[in-house]
């Protein structure tokens, strides 16, 4: 028997789904986390240009996909929302901004203790760093936004437009490597194939796996609570369990 998943884009029922998906999740990627930064900080061999710096790149490359894909992510959400007057999928677009500027932020901080011994200095004003960091403010400001206004309905309209106006900021970040000369290097994998060890793009792809699963247990657990928040004088929240004295 078919499974009708588009009952699963209502609150009501996404409710539960999300519970029951959170602990796989979580689960999963403690495990890949454990095995990616063992494989990346242990196994992997020195690189012979970066020494062993390069290895922060483990940690800032994941983060560095990750915040640029969750913000399309929640910016697609948010149109769903704005344009078919969707109440999860606005949800879920004020749930995913949060941990897209976690990563965000990540990306900035592992980039600049990369770039000191490796260009000398925390921070310049490199055409890929600069649009990361207007990605963060993005995010920020998305949050801020929906914050600042006290219906949710209109916070959430709000915020949606700054979210589809700010997607324009993504591919500028991808491709300012190849637009601009930069000091920032380009792709290090490619579709033509990697010079990197085997040991490396194992770290890589597993941290990059973890943080993906990581991403989805947080925002799962986010919209969770934020339907508890907005439907908290409907009668299917009074009847759910956790909420019993």
């Amino acid at each position: 028997m078919a499974t009708n998943w588009f009952k699963y884009s209502a609150p009501t029922t996404f409710y539960g789904l999300a519970g029951k998906l959170i602990p796989w999740f979580a689960f999963s990627a403690a495990i890949l986390f454990l095995v990616g930064l063992y494989i990346g900080f242990v196994v992997a061999p020195t690189d012979a240009q970066q020494g062993e710096f390069y290895r922060i790149i483990f940690i800032h490359v994941a983060a560095s996909i990750l915040s640029m894909f969750l913000y399309l992510v929640m910016a697609g959400y948010a149109a769903l929302g704005l344009v078919f007057n969707t109440r999860l999928s606005a949800m879920m677009a004020t749930a995913i901004a949060p941990t897209g500027a976690l990563f965000a932020f990540i990306s900035l901080w592992t980039g600049a203790l990369w770039g000191k011994p490796m260009w000398g200095a925390w921070w310049v004003w490199d055409a890929r760093l600069t649009s990361e960091l207007i990605l963060l403010f993005l995010y920020l400001g998305f949050i801020a936004l929906h914050a600042s206004i006290d219906d949710p309905r209109r916070a959430d309209r709000a915020s949606a437009l700054l979210a589809i106006v700010g997607s324009v900021n993504v591919p500028i970040i991808y491709f300012s490597v190849q637009w601009w000369n930069t000091l920032h290097q380009g792709s290090t994998i490619k579709f033509t194939g990697t010079s990197m060890h085997i040991a490396m793009q194992q770290a890589m792809f597993i941290t990059l796996a973890a943080c993906w699963l990581y991403a989805i247990a947080v925002v799962l657990a986010r919209v969770r609570s934020i339907i508890l928040e907005r439907e908290c004088h409907t009668q299917w929240i009074s009847e759910l369990p956790e909420m019993r004295p």
